[in-house]
């Protein structure tokens, strides 16, 4: 091991190993005269309980969803399909973060996946698919996949960092999080947990080495 202040890495999924879908969300509101980030908007209001949080607990279906987020997007303003925003989630893999992942394999880091998922059925959209061959190689480099669909419970409840750590085994205060959106990071900062808020490929590297004193370009 190179480093003796952090042992492990927790990573988000989309938005951090893949680009984020919010600049999906902008093409699509761009192409149909819909206001910027508006889709966010929809996704950000009440946050615990919309269609979204309910997907991605599995608490509802695809059809569900579907209706759902129809309902509460035409409730904002504009009414958008629940199946049009779900078609816009896989994003593009980003090569030098699957590339420092397997270096911290190699150096004996321990890695866990936290990601808010949905069960997509036979419908190759989230993203994470499980019939995406080229993404599971990549889980596969984790020792832990905590996926909200799986545990009920999605980011950023605290209850979903709380069984991270207890299913990781991991010491909270040498451990670093990666994820896109800062609501996310809020409670892992509260658990002691270093954080790195990803807004690009190259910022996101940069402060790993930072933190890790590991040359990862």
């Amino acid at each position: 091991m190179n480093n003796k202040k952090f042992s492990s890495i927790f990573w988000d999924f989309g938005g951090v190993i893949t680009s984020s879908p919010f600049e999906a969300f902008n093409v699509f509101e761009r192409k149909n005269k819909i206001p910027k980030d508006f889709i966010r908007k929809v996704n950000s209001h009440n946050p615990y309980k919309n269609a979204w949080a309910q997907l991605e607990q599995s608490k509802i279906s695809l059809e569900e969803f579907n209706i759902l987020f129809a309902q509460e997007s035409k409730e904002l303003g504009r009414e958008i399909a629940g199946h049009e925003v779900l078609s816009l989630l896989q994003g593009n893999l980003r090569p030098k973060i699957v590339k420092a992942i397997k270096k911290f394999k190699e150096l004996g880091f321990l890695q866990a996946c936290l990601t808010n998922n949905f069960d997509s059925g036979d419908r190759d959209i989230s993203a994470l698919d499980d019939k995406n061959d080229e993404r599971l190689k990549i889980m596969k480099l984790f020792d832990f996949i905590i996926e909200s669909k799986e545990v009920g419970v999605r980011k950023p409840n605290n209850e979903f960092y709380e069984l991270a750590l207890k299913r990781t085994k991991v010491d909270p205060e040498k451990t670093i999080f990666l994820d896109d959106l800062g609501i996310n990071l809020k409670p892992a900062k509260l658990l002691k947990i270093t954080t790195i808020k990803v807004y690009s490929e190259d910022q996101a590297l940069e402060e790993l080495e930072s933190l890790t004193g590991i040359k990862l370009s």
